[in-house]
């Protein structure tokens, strides 16, 4: 029935542009006639006037919504044990929640790794992508859960059952299987235009088929929620159980799965995200095939090229990934990939931050060759990489041991050699004290970090550190680059010297 129509609703997508640019001069139109009417002191019955005078009715996205919203569903999760209220689950605790439960918070579940009560259930939306029951919605959604539930447009309830998650991406792919042709959406091919006008259909409040219109407000948004993200935001309204429903565009294809807000008062205030059509189309397809999701891994570590970093490597604009480690055995050690490099491409494809080369990476083949780009002391090399599958594991962090003062560089920091401090390490040197006004304060350098490098060059004494800053300033530099370790983790810091 959708793919039927969608023909019609390009011809009537003419009309709505058409119809939405003459509206304001339909307004004015109105305004003035209504102006004289009034001063001629007669009575006015306004439908009736306008419906006289031939002026055209506003065009809407009724056509749009009838087309698609059979295929949107209602989800409702029975949550752990037997329950005894249909109501929402609660809350976490505020001493429990992750920074970012103010974004799904709202949506009528917790975060996956917050407390979960022992029974409840969770409502949330979704949509059929295929008329053999395939329904995409959100991990969170579906997040322990022990029984699911899917209401169609007409009412009826149907059982559901997982097929795969991936909480990388909070995405779930869940399936009904009934012998009935469900009509179903597909989703866009082409990228959404920041102010293009969309339309987020869901469940929210239990209150199934709602609909909410806006326009595109921006893309790319990261909110700290992963490692993948690359969320379009949108300011069509959505609330508390709209997670994992679609936003359409006019043309009635899905642009996006509705999955964080970001709500100070608890309601909408008009800044919603979705997880990209794009992005949804590869990790679904990887549910339904696998019940998982594998991703491509080359085995760095990296962090952002700052502004000074980019200075104190020679790179002429901040872009690309820093190297700040190579896993042992890895991909990138057995290529050579090296520590302080800067990867700027992959697969001949430029790499704008270090979250566009994870997730460049992590849409890799594991086994596939690939060319990564590298920028190393001062040029430009291309590097052949066999892509490895990324080993699913978690590093814990330790904070850094203090020490006492001893000697401080021109830098605004006091170090003292790591070998002096118990728990720092045999090797670089630690900074034991900040001049909060100084370069290391402004550069984000902390007390307890170890400098193991200055400029690729190897230190273990405050004295070593001077030297090379000293014949940095002689050459002009107006940065240099250290390598600190903080707690188990290595990483690049760029700092001024002028």
């Amino acid at each position: 029935m959708i793919d039927e129509a969608r023909s019609q609703i390009r011809q009537r997508n003419c009309v709505l542009v058409d119809g939405l640019c003459r509206l304001a001069l339909v307004a004015v139109a109105i305004a003035v006639w209504l102006a004289a009417s009034i001063a001629q002191g007669g009575s006015i019955a306004v439908a009736a006037e306008v419906n006289a005078i031939g002026i055209p009715a506003p065009v809407g996205f009724a056509d749009i919504v009838e087309l698609v919203k059979p295929a949107v569903v209602g989800v409702q999760v029975k949550i752990e044990g037997v329950t005894t209220s249909e109501e929402p689950q609660q809350e976490a605790p505020p001493s429990h929640r992750s920074p970012l439960d103010r974004f799904f918070r709202h949506f009528g579940t917790p975060m996956p790794d917050a407390p979960v009560p022992k029974s409840g259930f969770a409502l949330g939306s979704g949509f059929f992508i295929s008329s053999d029951g395939y329904v995409v919605t959100n991990n969170h959604v579906v997040a322990n859960g022990v029984s699911f539930e899917v209401t169609i447009d007409s009412g009826k309830t149907y059982q559901a059952k997982v097929i795969g998650t991936d909480p990388q991406t909070d995405l779930a792919l869940i399936k009904v299987s009934v012998p009935t042709d469900f009509p179903y959406v597909r989703l866009a091919a082409d990228l959404p235009r920041i102010g293009d006008w969309v339309l987020a259909v869901g469940n929210p409040f239990g209150l199934g088929g709602t609909v909410t219109a806006g326009i595109v407000s921006a893309r790319g948004r990261d909110i700290g929620a992963g490692p993948y993200e690359d969320f379009i935001q949108i300011d069509a309204p959505v609330n508390k159980g709209n997670s994992g429903g679609p936003t359409f565009n006019v043309r009635g294809e899905v642009i996006g799965v509705n999955t964080a807000i970001f709500s100070p008062s608890g309601g909408s205030v008009g800044i919603a995200f979705d997880i990209p059509a794009e992005n949804v189309r590869l990790i679904v397809q990887q549910l339904k095939d696998k019940g998982h999701v594998t991703r491509g891994w080359i085995g760095v570590q990296i962090q952002p090229v700052t502004p000074t970093i980019a200075e104190a490597v020679g790179l002429k604009n901040p872009t690309g990934a820093l190297v700040d480690q190579v896993e042992p055995a890895s991909p990138a050690a057995r290529s050579g990939i090296e520590t302080g490099d800067v990867i700027t491409s992959v697969n001949g494809e430029a790499v704008t931050d270090s979250r566009d080369l994870a997730r460049k990476t992590a849409a890799l083949v594991p086994g596939s060759a690939t060319t990564v780009g590298v920028f190393r002391a001062g040029q430009e090399r291309t590097i052949m990489v066999t892509a490895g599958e990324l080993p699913a594991r978690t590093v814990e962090a330790k904070v850094a041991d203090q020490g006492a003062a001893s000697e401080a560089p021109s830098l605004g920091v006091t170090l003292a050699p790591a070998r002096a401090v118990p728990a720092a390490g045999d090797r670089g040197v630690v900074i034991t004290e900040i001049d909060p006004t100084g370069h290391a304060a402004e550069s984000g350098l902390q007390t307890g970090d170890v400098i193991i490098e200055v400029d690729n060059q190897a230190v273990n004494t405050p004295a070593d550190v001077r030297k090379i800053i000293e014949e940095a300033r002689s050459q002009s530099k107006r940065a240099i680059l250290l390598r600190i370790k903080r707690g188990e983790a290595m990483t690049f810091v760029g700092i001024p010297v002028g």
